[in-house]
């Protein structure tokens, strides 16, 4: 045991007893919740079938890790809120990381009219219709572009270079495309079903786990006192139920 986590953190006092803080706790993970993703990954093949579109340049001889391999660690990073490739210098101690490689509205408040200037003639669309199917859409749509750039940091795009740039992009958004999957048929049929990217990473993969390794088995020991435990439970259900059509035949 190393001086660091042999040391001891004395804390204010909870009444009579001390209250003291060890880095002994064993290997334990925050993102235990990734592993719905990489659950939902083996449903869908989506990073596979991202990692398919890049070709490896490299020498054979001299690669440690696979292209497939590379792009499932950024895009599960990602997902579960790791914005910058030099957090994996830190990640990789992670335990749990290297397993993932027109219309007025009436309200119970009151009236909330609504208007919409448009150029369509009166004739050819009903307000309710305009309002409705083409401004709301319009709406949720912005508001989905949003989303990725806030919770899965699309708007970063600081590399000196176009290219590298237009990478981060793409690895933006086959994690968001990941996390939509998980909403769209993991999370069906759950208090969770309409959340946000940043609320089901908190709430459904931020999760504190104790990880042991045995001879047959990877034992991921969740935390009992979990507020979304049916939450997870129904996600896990959802998934295995799941089955992709196959692709129709040439």
């Amino acid at each position: 045991m190393t001086e660091c986590n042999a040391r001891e953190f004395d804390f204010q006092g909870l009444g009579s007893r001390a209250v003291t803080a060890r880095f002994d706790g064993g290997a334990i993970t925050s993102d235990a919740g990734g592993l719905l993703l990489r659950e939902e990954e083996a449903k869908t093949g989506i990073l596979r079938r991202f990692a398919a579109c890049f070709t490896d340049h490299r020498n054979p001889e001299r690669v440690e890790h696979t292209v497939p391999e590379l792009m499932a660690q950024r895009i599960f990073a990602l997902a579960l809120g790791y914005e910058d490739l030099n957090d994996h210098d830190a990640l990789r101690y992670d335990p749990l990381l290297a397993v993932l490689v027109g219309k007025a509205e009436h309200p119970a408040k009151g009236g909330n009219p609504r208007f919409i200037v448009t150029s369509l003639p009166a004739e050819e669309i009903d307000a309710r219709t305009l309002y409705e199917d083409m401004y709301c859409a319009r709406g949720e749509m912005e508001n989905r572009i949003k989303e990725q750039q806030l919770c899965l940091f699309a708007d970063r795009t600081s590399c000196a270079t176009m290219r590298a740039n237009q990478l981060r992009l793409w690895l933006s958004s086959t994690a968001y495309t990941l996390l939509m999957a998980l909403r769209q048929f993991g999370l069906q049929g759950t208090e969770m079903a309409t959340a946000r990217c940043d609320t089901i990473r908190l709430k459904l993969l931020k999760l504190g786990a104790l990880v042991r390794t045995t001879v047959r088995r990877v034992w991921i020991s969740l935390s009992e006192s979990c507020p979304y435990q049916r939450v997870f439970a129904q996600v896990y259900e959802n998934l295995m139920r799941w089955s992709l059509p196959l692709p129709a035949s040439g």
